[in-house]
């Protein structure tokens, strides 16, 4: 037989869906595990959202959608989603593709703009999937490793030392998986910079831009003065609208990307689903008070987490400022991250992502999620303070 893909035989499978996997496994053999690996929010999705879906396919909305990159009702909402909330102004029919999921959403920005060879750098610590959408696009990923010690700040020194000749595009992600960053405005303002002189592309993943806690603010790369021209806006209805399940995103950017975009998405998944695209419409349109009711019990989850693992001896614990993730470092034990995790897994049946997963500045840490309910995560602690002196 001939030789299979190189390309895919070298992309890892994704660290977060293996975890979550196995632990899902473990509970289906009646295993008492407390699942804290995934971001799947443990909400289910607003009523008013699948009764729009409901209807849409009672009323026999499940042919091909026309356009294929959108329903004109979903991209419309899109378009007035970005105006209201990020102070982006897109044209509807030019500048957005609705995909079927934010993951592919960032797949077609990379496609649009990257040739062989070409760097794309991206923030680290990184949700584990860019380096490999950055190789299957053809690129290179380059690493912005960003200090612990600093807590993750993005600093323009930092960004420039890896900008060459042959970078074409940063990545960023904020509030940041798996750090529960949110960029400042300086910080922001240090990746304009030196976008705008390196002449690069921003790709700005905003997927959970509606978890944001305490004062602090999201802020939109696409809405900065000079960026609108440069910037790839991705997003979804996932985190922010408990709807990991429909598989509902999208990519807004400036036309002569969003045209290639939409060319590849034809080609390929040659559409969202049409129902669910009239759901993101009710989503997007309708009541927003079931999405600050969610953030509000994240909020409440930190709050009770970040102060319950660092009362925890061996366990250190910074505060968040968004997205539905901790990074607990571990200071009593000589484990990497990959055995610290098999050792909570087998020890105390907790379910965590090791830190190695998202970078190297993470390695001592795991990552837990607080997309599940206050119950288990007060499991979680008790389970931690009885096993943590053995791991």
């Amino acid at each position: 037989m001939k030789e299979l893909s190189q390309l895919l035989a070298n992309i890892p499978p994704s660290v977060t869906l293996a975890v979550n996997d196995k632990a899902k496994s473990l509970q289906r053999d009646g295993k008492d595990v407390i699942a804290l690996a995934g971001g799947d929010p443990d909400f289910d999705t607003p009523p008013h959202i699948v009764e729009a879906a409901v209807q849409a396919i009672k009323n026999g909305r499940t042919h091909y959608p026309a356009p294929a990159k959108g329903l004109p009702e979903a991209l419309e909402a899109v378009a007035d989603k970005m105006a209201r909330d990020n102070g982006v102004y897109v044209d509807p029919r030019t500048d957005v593709v609705i995909t079927p999921g934010s993951k592919w959403a960032l797949y077609l920005a990379l496609a649009a703009i990257v040739n062989p060879g070409d760097e794309v750098i991206y923030l680290e610590p990184v949700w584990v999937s860019y380096p490999p959408l950055i190789r299957i696009a053809g690129g290179a990923p380059v690493a912005v490793t960003l200090p612990e010690e600093t807590n993750f700040t993005v600093t323009e020194a930092l960004l420039r030392e890896k900008v060459t000749p042959r970078t074409k595009a940063i990545m960023v992600n904020s509030p940041c998986n798996p750090s529960g960053r949110v960029l400042s405005q300086d910080e922001i303002n240090t990746i304009v910079r030196v976008a705008i002189d390196e002449d690069l592309y921003v790709i700005t993943d905003e997927v959970y831009e509606k978890l944001v806690f305490d004062d602090h603010k999201h802020y939109s790369l696409a809405a900065q003065p000079e960026m609108a021209e440069r910037t790839l806006t991705t997003n979804g209805l996932s985190k922010g609208y408990a709807m990991t399940g429909w598989r509902l995103g999208w990519i807004v950017g400036p036309p002569d990307l969003v045209k290639l975009a939409a060319r590849m998405h034809s080609q390929t998944v040659t559409s969202a689903a049409t129902f669910t695209m009239v759901a993101a419409a009710a989503a997007l349109n309708g009541p927003q008070d079931v999405v600050e009711a969610m953030c509000c019990s994240y909020q409440e989850r930190r709050d009770f987490m970040v102060k319950a693992l660092n009362e925890i001896e061996g366990i250190e614990c910074r505060n968040t400022d968004g997205a539905f993730y901790l990074m607990p470092r571990f200071t009593n034990t000589e484990k990497n991250s990959v055995e610290l995790a098999d050792a909570l897994l087998e020890e105390a049946m907790i379910a965590a992502t090791p830190g190695a997963a998202f970078g190297a500045s993470t390695e001592r840490h795991l990552r837990f999620s607080i997309a599940t309910a206050m119950s288990e995560l007060e499991r979680a602690v008790e389970r931690l303070e009885r096993v943590v002196g053995r791991l």
